[in-house]
């Protein structure tokens, strides 16, 4: 995309038209192919520590048996890095709004997202106390949202309507392929705590290069965007639901839908050991997360695309959010290890088209083009604070049921709630 500007360097109210102007001209195989990439190396680096290496390295800290204490301290961790979420989200897309870099507006918050990640990841592999492993998760979760907020807003800012449920969904596909590519590699080729962080951190960096480097980015004129306070900060946090309701009917079915998702999934290598009793857990959670990869892919691919021809999004997202819950009440009410592979197979499908086609909606309902950042920095909270509290909200819920049946049956219930949020978006079909 061409750099706006003129020969004094400061916006006029033309530029600030064309910069909040919807794009209309498609992105091409080169950018959906480095955007693909740079999300894989995200995703492949968040969801291996999430899944495996955080929890084993918590569990080796406590030295204990007791898997309750195991998964309330991993979920306390994670609770923390949640709460930072809901401040780094959208204050890194509020200040790439207005960041009037020769490099773009958010070319500069990719770099300092990835290479933050990385740093914090390789750090959090040294350490050996519960409160080091604490602090470089809360790092490594915070620049983990500063990355994804401004690779996020690169759809608004470069992706036609039409296009973007499909190009959404490659957010999605390589979040499945990243969480089977991260659990194989550090399994297969044995890593230690270390080493697996090490080789997280550097795909992470290798495979967002491409698009770093290569993607041209929108540069903002100076004058455009007023300068942002702490008194604007903070009212822009706010988006009235009366004036903007389609924002918050959309806000509110990602929370929900994604908690839902999140009950269901975060606590699944307890749920294989302790309520199935697997001789081999990690080799199980290897097999449904290969069933859960293969239609989230089919889903987020083919039906990302589907809901761009037909002009329908929220009736794409209305179907996978009851057959997230329909995964979930299977779980509950049928617990052996066929059956869950059936569930998974039903969570990648209704999470694959979920992650494509909501991502799409979310951009058609923000109520400010020109702070499409910040505002699409507070739809993202709903995407990684339920997953970060889930694990602690979870481990209280099997706690008090004495079993995992409690923790199924809430994450269906939320995920249909999530779908009834949703039936109420008008302004897209």
């Amino acid at each position: 995309m061409s750099k706006v500007t003129d020969n004094a360097g400061v916006g006029s109210p033309a530029q600030a038209q064309s910069l909040a102007a919807v794009p209309t001209r498609r992105v091409g195989g080169r950018w959906i192919t480095f955007f693909a990439l740079s999300w894989f190396g995200v995703w492949i680096a968040q969801l291996t520590p999430v899944q495996l290496l955080l929890p084993v390295q918590i569990e080796n800290e406590l030295a204990t048996t007791d898997w309750v204490r195991n998964v309330m301290a991993f979920g306390v961790i994670s609770g923390i890095a949640g709460a930072f979420a809901l401040i780094a989200y959208p204050l890194t897309g509020a200040l790439s709004d207005r960041t009037t870099s020769s490099w773009g507006r958010r070319r500069p918050w990719i770099a300092a997202g990835t290479a933050g990640f990385a740093v914090s990841l390789v750090i959090l592999g040294l350490q050996s106390s519960l409160w080091g492993i604490g602090l470089c998760w809360v790092a490594a979760s915070t620049f983990f949202c500063v990355l994804t907020a401004a690779l996020t807003a690169a759809i608004s800012d470069q992706v036609p309507v039409n296009q973007r449920g499909y190009v959404s969904g490659w957010i999605s596909a390589p979040q499945a392929i990243g969480i089977i590519a991260g659990l194989v590699l550090v399994t297969a080729l044995a890593l230690s705590t270390f080493a697996g962080y090490a080789l997280m951190a550097g795909l992470l960096v290798l495979l967002g290069l491409p698009f770093l480097l290569l993607i041209p980015d929108q540069v903002l004129p100076r004058g455009v965007m007023p300068k942002l306070t702490f008194r604007s900060l903070i009212d822009g946090m706010w988006i009235s639901p009366r004036r903007h309701p389609d924002f918050g009917w959309t806000l509110l079915s990602r929370i929900l839908v994604n908690l839902g998702n999140a009950f269901g999934t975060s606590l699944l290598l307890y749920f294989l050991e302790f309520g199935l009793h697997m001789a081999d857990p990690e080799d199980s959670l290897i097999i449904l997360t290969l069933v859960y990869m293969v239609f989230v892919i089919v889903a987020s691919l083919w039906l990302g695309r589907l809901s761009d021809r037909l002009g329908n999004r929220r009736t794409f997202v209305f179907i996978s959010s009851v057959l997230q819950a329909a995964a979930a009440l299977i779980l509950a009410f049928v617990p052996s290890f066929d059956a869950a592979i059936v569930a998974a197979g039903l969570l990648g499908l209704g999470y694959g088209c979920f992650l494509s086609v909501d991502q799409a909606l979310a951009t058609e309902v923000l109520p400010d083009q020109l702070s499409r950042g910040k505002d699409l920095g507070i739809m993202n909270i709903a995407l990684t604070v339920p997953q970060a509290f889930a694990p602690m909200l979870g481990a209280l819920l099997v706690g008090a049921a004495g079993g995992f049946t409690l923790l199924f049956v809430v994450s269906g219930l939320t995920a249909l709630a999530g779908a009834l949020a949703v039936a109420q978006v008008k302004g897209v079909r």
